[in-house]
């Protein structure tokens, strides 16, 4: 779960929605700047689930009593992170092998650049065991996809890692999409047809669901994307009243209108 403040208060917008969003840019994507990806269905999949193990928990999520609200993917205690993410991975096997490989890569991915460091003062034996888990899960769907006469292609490592990254990318656009900040943003190691380049996400005005986007990675000129989430108005100490309450909040759509930055 993430939090986005406007002007009517908050407004808590659910994993699998912010996946649902990111799976809305890989759809649009693709241009003669940023090249476009293969295999498209597979990889836009993977975008739009790779929250799927989420979906459960936010039918009931934990209260954090320090906020007085579900707890957000920002400061849920790694414990409880790690036991929802775990099943990620295994729960896209049956949909997608390939996109089963492109979800437990990108949690690894974060696994090493955001879990691993912070780790390493402080060893814990569930971390290493879920990225052993997962890499060997890899490994596994790596084999079983080069043996695939329709997918060896696109399990070369080159397109495997492309596709890792912008499912990295498009995420982290989701996340400032849904985040609705203020200030320019900026997105790094962004794929392009012959490089890597930095995107930069700039609000039009106080309005944050209208943006400007530069390089413009899209075909279309302009792009909508659409999320939904609920508004909490309240903070509670009580576990089982805040999940009434979130599942009785009425219903917030998002309309996100992205154009380039020179139209």
């Amino acid at each position: 779960m993430l939090y986005r403040e406007d002007k009517g208060g908050l407004i808590a917008i659910g994993q699998p929605a912010h996946a649902w969003l990111a799976g809305q840019i890989a759809r649009a994507w693709g241009n003669e700047q940023f090249g476009y990806f293969s295999p498209y269905e597979e990889v836009c999949l993977a975008a739009a689930q790779h929250d799927i193990a989420h979906a459960v928990w936010e039918t009931a999520p934990a209260l954090n009593p320090h906020t007085g609200r579900p707890y957000s993917f920002l400061d849920t205690p790694q414990p409880m992170r790690l036991s929802i993410i775990s099943s990620a991975s295994s729960l896209e096997i049956p949909q997608s092998r390939y996109a089963a490989l492109l979800v437990s890569m990108h949690f690894t991915s974060l696994y090493e650049d955001f879990d691993k460091p912070r780790l390493a003062q402080e060893p814990n034996q569930d971390w290493q065991a879920f990225s052993d888990h997962e890499y060997a899960l890899q490994q596994e769907l790596l084999n079983g996809l080069r043996q695939d006469p329709y997918y060896s292609t696109y399990a070369k490592p080159e397109i495997i890692a492309r596709n890792q990254k912008l499912i990295r990318a498009w995420d982290a656009l989701s996340l400032l999409l849904c985040f609705g900040r203020s200030q320019p943003r900026t997105i790094a190691q962004v794929p392009a047809s012959t490089a890597f380049t930095t995107l930069t996400l700039t609000p039009q005005s106080e309005d944050t669901t209208r943006m400007t986007l530069n390089p413009w990675p899209f075909e279309k000129k302009s792009v909508t994307f659409i999320c939904e989430g609920r508004r909490l108005e309240q903070t509670f100490t009580d576990q089982d009243k805040m999940r009434q309450a979130l599942t009785q909040a009425p219903w917030i759509t998002l309309r996100f209108q992205l154009r380039p930055e020179d139209a």
